[in-house]
């Protein structure tokens, strides 16, 4: 649906109508998916951000508190392998999955995306060179990369960044290098080229706002696969380590007694499933709502 402004003309001519499409945004909000995919993001969020300064207030006890025996059901949800509160620790547990997820994600849309536009727009034997270098690492499933890395640098949450981040870089190259070969023959861009604009400008100021669609599309989709793969990692110990309140960690060291104290995992799991979820209906609608746009144009 558009919407239409009348412009009146001061010699008398008969009104005039533009036409504006509706952004992106309010293309997301008017599916009832992208309504569902922000409401479940933002609690998630919310609770990932906030929870940490209501953890104390709520339940009395620090995350790191002994709270009572191991597995009681004491208070709201009971107490975790230590004793510890698991109202606590899960309140506590979604900040540094969110953050770490969230600077993967970039790290690996800034080095992705500039080797893609940088890929379609050189073409030649550098387009070669990094498409070939992409498939490389495209060969090395995800996890076991992280896992050798991590064993050789250690747990740390740089640690986690940088190889989550790197190893999504080859999937969003593709996407950037398919969505660039799409404008580099506008004449914009050869307006620009006839004027000796620098390479670079070229890429940051005109290839890639016409590309931001898919590239966000992406972005969703990425965010999406970093939560996973860092839970996972926290899961099997190579993540976020103890005595650290962490979603993925708290699975794994509460699953022992799932059938006496399920609390301290299925909280987390929960909590993983919706912001999953989240950002799955999200990236969805982003992508029909780009879609949408550029039809219209």
């Amino acid at each position: 649906m558009s919407t239409h402004i009348l412009t009146s003309d001061p010699t008398g001519a008969p009104p005039r109508t533009s036409s504006k499409p509706p952004g992106v945004l309010r293309r997301v909000w008017a599916q009832s998916e992208g309504r569902v995919g922000i409401v479940l993001t933002a609690v998630v969020v919310v609770l990932a951000v906030f929870g940490p300064l209501l953890a104390a207030p709520l339940t009395g006890y620090t995350p790191y508190q002994f709270a009572d025996r191991p597995f009681a059901h004491s208070g709201v949800f009971g107490t975790d392998n230590l004793g510890r509160s698991v109202l606590a620790r899960f309140l506590d547990g979604g900040r540094l999955l969110l953050l770490y997820s969230v600077l993967a994600t970039a790290l690996g849309m800034v080095v992705g995306g500039a080797l893609g536009m940088l890929a379609a727009y050189a073409r030649g034997w550098l387009d070669s060179v990094i498409m070939r270098l992409n498939d490389i690492v495209l060969a090395i499933p995800q996890l076991v990369f992280a896992l050798l890395a991590i064993t050789v640098l250690g747990p740390k949450g740089w640690v986690l960044v940088v190889v989550i981040g790197l190893t999504h870089a080859p999937r969003i190259a593709r996407v950037a290098r398919s969505a660039t070969l799409r404008v580099i023959n506008e004449d914009y861009i050869r307006a620009a080229e006839m004027y000796s604009v620098p390479r670079w400008r070229i890429i940051g100021r005109e290839i890639l706002p016409n590309i931001a669609g898919p590239l966000s599309v992406e972005a969703g989709l990425r965010l999406t696969y970093s939560i996973g793969a860092i839970a996972s990692l926290s899961f099997l110990g190579l993540g976020m380590q103890p005595p650290t309140a962490d979603w993925g960690l708290m699975i794994n060291e509460n699953r022992i007694a799932l059938s006496v104290q399920p609390w301290g995992v299925l909280l987390s799991v929960f909590a993983i499933a919706v912001l999953t979820i989240g950002t799955n209906l999200l990236a969805d609608a982003i992508a029909r709502a780009t879609a949408q746009t550029t039809v219209e144009e």
